[in-house]
């Protein structure tokens, strides 16, 4: 029997590559084969995210894109899985009628079973139930990433009802994995070449809070660390409510835990914060900031702000802007506010402009991209340790790399001047010269 082709198409944040990587996981190699060219594909499975206007439509224009392949190519099977299901489900079967199975976000582990339904009765169909699938160490799953690096998702959800967000309606509550399982699957990474960890979930210091068996994120930390083989440990969406001095310690002491920590502040406006429902003001939220300057020098901070939330004002956009001028961050990440059906904000009154909100975002990017190029510049002269990634996209004629002060698909790169090393390996870099995102060095001797 000739195998299936699959080709599968992972939209949005990290958190849905690993859903996108456990669905591949599930398809038995004797009858599937994992292709990356989707006009080559049988089945064309596309995971979407709908968290704001931009995912959604980038999501729709994907499948409406790859849907061409099942009058241009060899597509039988179109399947589109994910949070734009789970949110949409009573509207995607008349509005996308290419669309052949849809399943929503906890249905992945069932994707053989409704696959094979599906090739048998060409109807239209679609699997959507509650969002409360949470994966373990034991989930088969294909990584995605590069044999150096692996996203871990540590739990599932989101409980902290934010009013402008609608991920737990398409995730559910928090659901937390038990610490033994994280760690057995670290170890299996390990096992097999990986040397980076990055740590996921939608609030990662509230792991363990729905848990009856004393699970932390600290606790977690201090098992992980003592993993052979692991270099780096990364932690991504450190919500600021949740950050604790035993935290704080175990990043500024753990060697393997990277100096850097993405912080998702949302707004300094103390008016807007409580519209948000965010839990900390705007002096807290300056004090959280310095005592982790105080206590990790080297550390890298990234954070994420919307701008034109319902009824902000030109003088507290101008706090926002005036707060990302004094340079706290190393890296931002700005969103235009998007009007979620079925959220507390999307009924508040004084809904700002389009046009705004547009201008506000490159106002406060035109500021960090200053800051960030000051930043840059100040590490000129500094010695780092960098992950060698391959060779440059812009030319190959140089290798390229992170270091721990760069999340992987997020943040900037090393442009490596000189040298020569294996992908994968760590060396030790000499910086030379910087942009407003990127590092250029050389390698020099350990």
């Amino acid at each position: 029997m000739n195998k299936l082709k699959v080709s599968l198409v992972s939209l949005g944040c990290p958190k849905n590559l690993v859903d996108s990587e456990v669905m591949l996981g599930h398809l038995p190699l004797d009858r599937y084969e994992i292709i990356l060219d989707e006009s080559q594909a049988d089945i064309i499975i596309v995971n979407t995210c709908a968290f704001i206007n931009d995912a959604k439509e980038e999501s729709v224009d994907t499948i409406l894109e790859v849907a061409d392949y099942k009058e241009n190519g060899n597509c039988k099977l179109l399947v589109v899985a994910g949070c734009l299901p789970q949110r949409y489900q009573d509207v995607l079967k008349e509005q996308l009628p290419e669309v052949d199975l849809f399943l929503g976000t906890a249905e992945g582990p069932q994707i053989v079973e409704l696959i094979e339904q599906q090739l048998q009765n060409h109807t239209p169909f679609q699997k959507i139930g509650v969002p409360d699938y949470l994966y373990d160490h034991e989930t088969p799953r294909v990584n995605s990433s590069p044999t150096y690096s692996s996203y871990v998702k540590i739990a599932e959800g989101c409980s902290n009802h934010c009013s402008y967000c609608i991920i737990p309606q398409l995730r559910g509550r928090l659901r937390s994995r038990s610490m033994a399982s994280v760690v057995q699957e670290v170890q299996h990474l390990a096992s097999q070449g990986v040397t980076e960890i990055v740590l996921i979930a939608q609030d990662i210091t509230d792991y363990g809070v729905d848990r009856s068996d004393g699970a932390t994120l600290e606790k977690l930390l201090k098992e992980l660390v003592t993993v052979e083989k692991i270099v780096w440990i990364r932690l991504l969406y450190a919500y600021p409510e949740g950050i604790s001095s035993e935290l704080i310690e175990l990043i500024a002491t753990e060697e393997k835990i990277c100096d850097y920590l993405d912080l998702p502040l949302q707004h300094i406006d103390d008016h807007i914060l409580t519209q948000m429902n965010r839990h900390l003001d705007e002096g807290q939220t300056r004090e959280l900031v310095q005592r982790l300057r105080d206590r990790i020098p080297n550390l890298t901070l990234r954070t994420s702000f919307i701008v034109g939330f319902p009824g902000e004002t030109r003088e507290q956009f101008d706090k926002l802007l005036k707060f990302v001028e004094e340079g706290h961050f190393e890296r931002v990440g700005v969103f235009r506010y998007s009007r979620e059906e079925g959220t507390v904000a999307a009924k508040l009154p004084e809904q700002v402009p389009a046009r705004t909100k547009t201008s506000r975002l490159n106002k406060l990017m035109k500021a960090q991209a200053r800051v960030s190029f000051q930043k840059n510049r100040s590490l000129v002269g500094c010695t780092e340790l960098v992950l060698v990634e391959g060779y440059s996209e812009e030319t190959d004629l140089l290798l390229k790399g992170r270091s721990a002060r760069q999340a992987p698909d997020i943040d900037g790169q090393y442009l490596i001047t000189s040298g020569v090393a294996d992908v994968g390996e760590y060396v030790q870099l000499k910086i030379t010269d910087s942009s407003e995102y990127d590092l250029i060095g050389e390698m020099v001797e350990d």
